[in-house]
């Protein structure tokens, strides 16, 4: 059976998935990614983990949500 994939899988489509998809869209932190990839600079992984828009809506959502817990801590 073959698979209906157009683009050409090589080592370097596996990372950025790995990067993209597998760590930083289940909430893995980029300087986490960064070793796992073996970049010596976090300047680098930027390059291969895409942020996608799922991941900061859920990012934000969560900012909004400590923040809040913050405040009413702050309010007792």
């Amino acid at each position: 059976m073959q698979s209906k994939i157009s683009k050409r899988l090589t080592f370097h489509v596996a990372r950025h998935t790995f990067a993209t998809t597998v760590t930083l869209s289940n909430g893995i932190p980029i300087e986490t990614v960064s070793k796992l990839l073996g970049h010596s600079k976090l300047s680098t992984t930027p390059i291969y983990a895409r942020v996608l828009e799922n991941k900061l809506s859920n990012d934000i959502a969560n900012l909004e949500k400590a923040m809040a817990r913050k405040s009413k801590k702050s309010d007792s």
